[in-house]
């Protein structure tokens, strides 16, 4: 197992577009001959001279879903394989695209998250990565209201950069070990951005999301956020940074309706009014810098550990899916409470201490299922697949407008999470 505490410290020096953002060793990672993905040539203008990868598994259906996964600074796409992406998809029927940047506009591979002209919506290395999910869009069955977006460090700065830009291409978004959308715009401030961090209101960091596309009023992207507790290269603190500025872009507050404990670690989900999971966080306990796996054959596991991609017994990519609502089937989740009746009345969410020393054990298995509902939007609503919403109804979980609340209109939805349905006119 590699050591989870794996940690490195910036450059002391660095050229032109040199910036580190994901280990300050330089790894001499090629792309490995096990790649699944296939190299795309020609996907459009491509502004910011970066390659593109798509992974297509076998057998995929119509409407399928679509993730980007950004690797880290001295990574490549096919290193980036290893946090699981590639096997996820093969199992649960979703494409990959795997961008992967060039020496020439980095000296390093990181993507650049920090410079202006890269950046903004219609530009630049984030006006690339658009055009290969329009080039997904036109050569495959994509659903263009289940494509997410995730990334490593400068990647995952990189994640922000594009939920941020193009709020109305990607449905979810999970930066691992990164910082919120504009924390620099310019290389002496990215330094500072990820060690110690930089401190903003969450109005302040709102309005920054907002500004990466202005007078937008569309469905917004539901962000999961990861985090190592020792990391100290992206530190710690740019985590909370981050949910601050979603849960405001969201117009939620700062409070976490659920604070639990997921395979060990501190796990908390911010939801709109309606219940729905928009925000969550995971502060995975002593791991440094990297992507978090579990390497092995169990439901829940995933990964291959490698340089930055770390063995800690939790697999990002997994748990990333389920929040996206693109891994469903038989992935059960278990919660077991232990309490105590006491007098004493001490107690913590999971436990009350009594004088008895009777302990009840409760164990609660949800089981997420792919299960299909072709009905009226009314029946939808009244059963609590979906929502009222100014008079449409809106899917539960992934928001999707299934148009009128009413008995004429209908709709096919698929549950692919717990509460979490979207449209899938695949559906019989």
């Amino acid at each position: 197992m590699e050591q989870s505490t794996q940690n490195s410290s910036p450059f002391s020096s660095f050229l032109k577009k040199g910036l580190f953002a994901a280990g300050a060793t330089l790894l001499a990672l090629s792309a490995s001959s096990a790649f699944a993905a296939t190299a795309v040539t020609s996907f459009g203008s491509n502004p910011g001279a970066l390659k593109m990868y798509k992974h297509v598994p076998s057998a995929m259906p119509a409407n399928a879903p679509l993730v980007v996964a950004l690797h880290g600074c001295t990574q490549t796409a096919a290193a980036y394989e290893a946090s699981g992406w590639t096997a996820l998809a093969n199992q649960h029927k979703f494409y990959v695209v795997y961008p992967e940047q060039q020496s020439a506009n980095n000296q390093n591979k990181c993507f650049n998250w920090f410079e202006p002209g890269d950046i903004v919506r219609g530009q630049g290395e984030t006006l690339s990565i658009k055009q290969m999910v329009d080039k997904m869009a036109a050569d495959h069955s994509i659903d263009p209201s289940r494509v997410f977006v995730t990334g490593l460090s400068a990647g995952a700065y990189m994640v922000n950069v594009l939920a941020a830009a193009y709020p109305d291409v990607f449905a979810g978004a999970a930066p691992i070990a990164g910082g919120p959308y504009k924390c620099a715009t310019s290389m002496t401030a990215a330094f500072s951005c990820m060690s110690p961090g930089t401190d903003k209101t969450p109005a302040a960091w709102g309005d920054l999301a907002r500004s990466g596309y202005s007078g937008y009023t569309g469905r917004k992207p539901r962000v999961s956020i990861w985090q190592g507790s020792t990391d100290s290269t992206v530190k710690p603190m740019n985590m909370d940074e981050t949910m601050q500025q979603w849960t405001n872009y969201h117009g939620i507050d700062q409070t976490a309706e659920v604070s639990e404990s997921v395979a060990g670690f501190p796990h908390k989900v911010y939801k709109d009014a309606s219940g729905n999971a928009i925000v969550e966080t995971y502060s995975i306990t002593n791991m440094g810098h990297g992507t978090p796996v579990d390497p092995g054959t169990g439901a829940s596991q995933c990964g291959t550990a490698g340089a930055y991609i770390l063995d800690v017994n939790i697999c990002s990519s997994y748990y990333i899916g389920q929040f996206f609502g693109i891994i469903g089937g038989d992935t059960g989740t278990t919660t077991t409470t232990s309490s105590t009746s006491s007098t004493s009345n001490t107690s913590t969410s999971s436990t009350n201490t009594s004088s008895s020393g009777a302990t009840t054990t409760t164990t609660t298995t949800t089981t997420i299922a792919g299960a299909c509902f072709n009905t009226s939007n009314y029946a939808h609503v009244t059963a609590g697949r979906a929502y009222n919403s100014a008079g449409y109804a809106k899917a539960n979980g992934s928001n999707q407008n299934m148009g009128l609340n009413n008995t004429f209109y209908k709709s096919k939805l698929r549950q692919t999470g717990t509460n979490y349905y979207v449209i899938d006119n695949t559906c019989p």
